[in-house]
């Protein structure tokens, strides 16, 4: 979810109400994301007229310009996390940086209960503690821990769709993949592999890598040649034979692709000493 995007963080927020009233209401819409965790406390959200009850351990996303309301029941303490942020696609293609649009919705929930939501406390609680105490390289650092928050719920979301046994099947496929960098796969083979029809499984591993399973295996090959290239005086016709590329000039081209430059161009910036 997260690879292409770079992220601009406005500000970080910790809530916590302690006095006993009625209601505290909240009304209003954002030029930019939002993203709530509910450390304590019980209330309402109202996103575009759907209602959904506060809790202890939900996560709440809120995408630009979403009118939203939120009524939090003070006659109880509560505890919320709040970060405020936007952020763009960037992409590297051909040799060349494209920066593009932000989509309308980042994730594609509102509300998410997280069913162990302890490490997303933690982590969400040190990104607002890195804002709040600013110390040197903070914006940099709280980028950084917004992005593994993103990554973190995202995961769990997946796990969530998805049941322990299917996830263990995709990294038993990723696993294999690994196994078999040097040689090349098929989709009937890992289909029997992890005894899954080949349809249901091309399906599944791209809800879960975000890629086809020959795109993932390509970019393996790939990356394995940069550390093969780097490594040592290897060509690049030897490095595409190690890796079960018949053709040299097909795998330039792959390479390329994914990486803006050519196998030689990439060689020719990389400078050994003895």
């Amino acid at each position: 979810m997260v690879k292409d995007f770079f992220f601009h963080i406005h500000y970080c927020n910790e809530k916590r109400l302690q006095e006993p009233r009625e209601f505290s209401k909240i009304k209003r819409s954002l030029p930019h994301h939002e993203l709530i965790y509910i450390c304590s406390g019980t209330g309402t959200i109202k996103i575009n007229n759907r209602k959904y009850s506060l809790k202890k351990g939900m996560l709440l996303y809120i995408c630009p310009g979403e009118p939203h309301s939120i009524e939090i029941d003070t006659k109880f303490p509560s505890h919320f996390l709040t970060v405020h942020f936007s952020y763009t696609n960037v992409n590297f293609n051909d040799g060349k940086w494209k920066i593009e649009k932000e989509t309308p919705r980042l994730v594609r929930y509102s509300t998410l209960e997280l069913n162990d939501p302890y490490q997303v406390e933690e982590l969400f609680q040190k990104l607002v503690d890195c804002w709040i105490q600013k110390l040197p390289s903070y914006e940099f650092t709280a980028k950084i821990m917004l992005q593994q928050l993103l990554l973190l719920t995202s995961n769990s979301l997946n796990t969530t769709s998805r049941n322990f046994a299917t996830s263990l099947k995709v990294e038993k496929i990723i696993q294999y993949m690994h196994g078999n960098v040097s040689g090349k796969i098929t989709v009937p083979e890992l289909s029997a592999l992890v005894s899954m029809t080949p349809a249901y499984m091309s399906r599944t591993f791209k809800d879960a890598t975000g890629y086809t399973i020959i795109e993932y295996f390509n970019k393996l090959k790939i990356d394995k040649s940069k550390e093969l290239l780097i490594e040592g005086n290897r060509k690049v016709k030897e490095v595409a034979q190690e890796l079960g590329f018949a053709d040299e000039f097909y795998f330039s081209r792959m390479f390329k692709r994914l990486e803006g430059i050519t196998p030689s161009e990439f060689c020719s910036r990389i400078v050994h000493v003895f």
